[in-house]
């Protein structure tokens, strides 16, 4: 299958076998499991995965690659292709009653975060993903509070599943080779929410305003929405800096001022 890869769609080719076989090799892709492949680009997990006897639908934006894919698949009883941009794709219609699905793909840099955002909204069908992405945003996402890239990102993806580094994949593995180092990442939804949230946009607002001013301090990022008084109350020192904060006091911030609204 021969494509030339489009800037526009953020496409970089995974060809390293040996990468192939470690993704493979971190999956439970057990026979009949309903798979979901975001981006199946010229195919290159889209095979092995159907050897394993998955149930597989694969959702892919370019048309010439739809195109090609379903040529080189044509007819397979497993395989469902789409042709839709995964960013506006309802992944809850693919799950059947009792059966999660398993999401994989190699996401483009350029919308990796909204594209896991949106997965979000439907981790109650999702049973885990593993995604490939810029080792940096996958350096984000499992941060620890009080390291450099600790924020929201963390924070959003850490309420809504548990998070593993699995390995970092060179430039040289794909095809075009990009200028940054990729790394794959593991995440299992949470079948219990960590903490308990009255009001999740709220935190979600709170969070992004903490740290659209992360180097100051609590009571100066967040003036517009509360006061020390209040910061002090939960037992949270108003002059710490926002990437401090765990997951369970931002959790209590929002609950805090979701009980003064009601």
């Amino acid at each position: 299958m021969t494509h030339t890869a489009r800037k526009r769609f953020g496409q970089n080719f995974l060809h390293d076998q040996s990468i192939i076989y470690n993704i493979l090799g971190s999956l439970q892709a057990e026979a009949n499991a309903h798979w979901v492949e975001i981006g199946p680009g010229q195919g290159a997990l889209t095979q092995p995965l159907l050897d394993k006897g998955v149930r597989l639908d694969v959702v892919e934006l370019d048309r010439d690659l739809v195109a090609s894919l379903q040529k080189h698949f044509a007819g397979h009883p497993r395989l469902t292709i789409h042709s839709a941009d995964a960013l506006s794709f309802d992944f809850a219609s693919l799950a059947s009653a009792g059966k999660k699905l398993h999401v994989i793909g190699n996401l483009p840099y350029n919308i990796s975060t909204p594209l896991l955002f949106h997965l979000l909204e439907n981790t109650t069908v999702i049973a885990d993903m593993t995604f490939m992405l810029q080792k940096e945003v996958v350096a984000r996402i499992c941060a620890p509070p009080g390291s450099k890239t600790y924020g929201r990102l963390s924070i959003m993806m850490q309420y809504y599943c548990a998070t593993e580094f699995l390995f970092e994949v060179p430039p040289e593995c794909f095809e075009p080779a990009p200028k940054v180092t990729s790394a794959v990442i593991k995440l299992i939804p949470h079948q219990q929410a960590p903490v308990i949230v009255n009001n999740l946009p709220q935190m979600g607002r709170i969070i992004t305003q903490a740290f659209s001013q992360r180097r100051k301090t609590l009571r100066n990022a967040l003036k517009k929405i509360t006061d020390a008084a209040l910061l002090i109350e939960l037992g949270i020192d108003p002059v710490r800096r926002p990437e401090t904060l765990t997951l369970a006091e931002f959790a209590a911030i929002s609950n805090a001022l979701a009980f003064l609204e009601d």
